[in-house]
């Protein structure tokens, strides 16, 4: 935002400013809209409150929860990024200068938009929400320098209000244990203590003995493994007190992330050391999405299940935490009985949500350093055997800290792994060591490809390599009088294949975007004679969903391939159709939709690596821009990498844009962290 000054003498200069921004694209249609419906609403309120207006729901497009007041002082460009760093509108906008940042703020917190908190207002608000009109409260939450629209405001309190609660529980939840039988399980479960588990049993001792629990850690630190031998340890805890089984229940934010999860807990469930088959029936293996799990109301922003229509379970385990907002966060935790266990898992190195807010990220801040209190570590070496390392012992620890397990080993990726060391690298900023790593050539498991432009053949190689061994699955389809069974077991092919190479970009737009790429991938395997030329539905075109569609039971991400099927009538011609694997990963249940049914989809040869999380391929490639952009940062490089199960390779255009990606973090502005640092444990902990 420039320094230079921009009259804000009337509403109607505000508001036609605010046009410009959106004819320009700095702006949301959204955000203009939001301005317009309140200057209609409060015709007297000031200019500078409609700016704020219309920046605070801008930033919330961006994934912030609130406009952070004190970074729009320091450094406007940063906190807006408007212009933006792509440069979209600046020809256009170069005679028209920006507001200064005081301008903003003047007399914000005296409008009648905007309610203001100080440090003695009551934790939800009485001032704002006594109204029994919502329609009366103010839009626009003033609390210290953080400025929200309402809504997200309350969300973020709602959240820390009830997990506050359920900290203050702690030394309840520790008393109805017997350490001994919690040491006794663990040993049944891990077997001799072995170093590379130490945080896994120390995991499973911190959710045992507490209400809540975050268990976070990157890619193969066996954070699905933890979890199957926490629900082991509780179901066995729970049969020695001869009580019912507990009644437990796994979710996701998507239908790949529940898909991935549910494959990888039927198997480490059956690989478990249980004393019966009784205990291991009673850890399910069925995961569904959190959606789903709360019950969608059509057409309404609220759930089946809310604080008047509790869940019925006593431990909810919530995988791929990363990718939920703060307003989905606070609609969990309102149907969460207060008695029952919620254990929270995910990489908070990741992306965080599309939506407002980066909740596990803020839970997770102070997880690498520990800060577990002496009874913290006291308690957790009598129920679990192991040690807290003297440089994570901390007497001064937050109660959050104590609720908050970082797994440290990682066993999918060996100490010669090129993926590994440079998704090491990536998160810790080390440009240097990423560069080296991506020069040396000497990983089977990392390849470097420099691109001369957006043009390089180099690109279209590698997609048509990835992509073929699916297609020509695809092309192997049964004769016409094959049962519909292998007709299924034929689309499981393919998906599987399908699933085994992806192209990942970071943008949306242009020759380096998915629009632009997915247009020439699908060129170039016409070419090949690997799908039909000009055609919109084809055999073999890969699609993703990109909104729920809860009548076909389809979530956003989900992935599916068009595939011909013999027609009911004439089983001599083919019909296509589009095969989706099951919601919960296994083989019974494929569906199969008419294009025609399928109204908000996208192809993806190529795909953001926003819509990657929750997925991994054997071989994963990143398109990096030809230029630095704020959508590019250390966080999406890092996630990218990490969907590769085997083979990651990086197509770099050069131009400095590897390093100005890992020189740039997400920082979300949000208060969920800094409200729940300030509680301390309780005083006899």
């Amino acid at each position: 935002m420039s320094a230079a000054s921009h009259p804000l003498d009337s509403a109607t200069a505000a508001l036609a400013l605010l046009k410009d921004w959106r004819d320009c694209d700095w702006l949301r249609p959204l955000d203009h809209a939001l301005v317009a419906f309140l200057h209609d609403q409060a015709p007297g309120t000031t200019p500078a409150t409609l700016l704020c207006a219309a920046l605070v729901s801008h930033q919330a497009g961006r994934g912030h929860v609130c406009l952070d007041l004190d970074a729009l002082l320091s450094d406007p460009d940063r906190s807006l990024s408007l212009p933006p760093e792509d440069g979209r509108g600046a020809e256009a906008m170069t005679e028209q200068p920006l507001p200064r940042p005081a301008q903003c703020l003047s007399g914000l917190d005296r409008s009648t938009l905007v309610a203001t908190l100080n440090a003695d207002s009551d934790v939800v608000g009485a001032p704002i929400e006594a109204s029994p009109d919502a329609d009366e409260q103010p839009p626009l939450i003033l609390d210290g320098h953080r400025l929200y629209l309402r809504r997200y405001w309350q969300s973020e309190r709602r959240i820390a209000v009830t997990l506050e609660r359920r900290m203050a529980q702690v030394t309840q939840w520790r008393d109805e244990l017997e350490p001994k039988a919690v040491r006794r399980w663990l040993d049944t479960l891990f077997g001799p203590q072995d170093p590379t588990e130490t945080w896994q049993r120390l995991a499973c001792a911190v959710a045992a003995g507490s209400g809540f629990a975050v268990v976070t850690g990157g890619p193969g630190t066996g954070k699905t493994t933890t979890v199957v031998r926490l629900l082991a340890l509780l179901q066995g805890l729970r049969r020695d007190a001869e009580q019912r089984p507990l009644r437990i229940r796994m979710a996701a934010p998507t239908g790949k992330a529940a898909a991935r999860l549910n494959a990888s807990v039927a198997g480490t469930v059956h690989g478990l050391n249980l004393p019966d088959e009784q205990l291991r029936a009673n850890i399910p293996t069925e995961v569904t999405t959190i959606h789903r799990l709360l019950g969608v109301r059509p057409g309404s922003r609220r759930f089946r299940h809310d604080a008047d229509n509790l869940l019925p379970l006593d431990v909810l385990v919530v995988d791929e935490a990363s990718m939920i907002d703060v307003e989905l966060m606070a609609s969990t935790l309102a149907a969460l009985p207060p008695r029952a266990r919620l254990i929270l898992l995910g990489d908070h190195d990741q992306l965080a949500s599309v939506e407002a807010g980066a909740v596990l990220g803020e839970l997770c801040q102070r997880a690498a350093q520990g800060h577990y209190m002496p009874t913290t570590c006291d308690w957790l070496e009598s129920v679990s055997g192991e040690s807290i390392p003297e440089q994570l012992r901390d007497t001064a620890g937050s109660a959050l800290d104590q609720h908050v397990v970082m797994l440290r080993h990682s066993h999918r990726f060996a100490a010669d792994s090129g993926i590994g060391r440079l998704a090491n690298a990536v998160n810790s900023g080390d440009i240097a060591t990423a560069k080296t790593l991506l020069a040396t050539g000497g990983y089977t498991d990392l390849h470097h490809q420099h691109l001369r432009g957006p043009d390089d053949n180099a690109l279209e190689e590698l997609a048509e390599a990835g992509y073929r061994p699916y297609l020509e699955a695809v092309a192997a389809r049964p004769d016409a009088t094959a049962t519909a069974a292998e007709y299924d077991e034929w689309a499981h092919r393919v998906l599987t294949e399908h699933g085994r190479f992806q192209l990942l970009t970071a943008l949306r737009r242009g020759p380096w975007g998915v629009e632009g790429l997915n247009r020439r991938i699908a060129a170039r395997l016409a070419a090949s004679g690997l799908i039909e030329s000009g055609a919109h539905w084809y055999p073999g075109r890969p699609v993703m969903v990109t909104r729920n569609d809860y009548e076909l039971g389809l979530n956003n991400g989900d992935i599916g391939i068009a595939l011909p099927l013999p027609d009911t009538d004439e089983p001599h011609r083919t019909t296509l159709r589009v095969a989706f694997p099951a919601a919960d990963g296994g083989k019974a249940a494929l569906r199969w939709v008419l294009p025609a049914r399928l109204n908000n989809i996208e192809t993806v040869f190529a795909m953001t690596v926003h819509k990657a999380q929750g997925s991994e391929f054997d071989h994963a490639a990143l398109l990096l821009p030809d230029r630095p952009s704020p959508i590019l940062t250390r966080e999406l490089i890092y996630t990218a990498i990490t969907r590769a199960r085997n083979r990651f390779t990086l197509l770099d255009p050069g131009h400095s844009v590897l390093a100005a990606g890992l020189a740039a973090r997400v920082n979300r502005s949000a208060g969920l962290h800094d409200q729940l640092i300030g509680m301390k444990p309780p005083g006899n902990l």
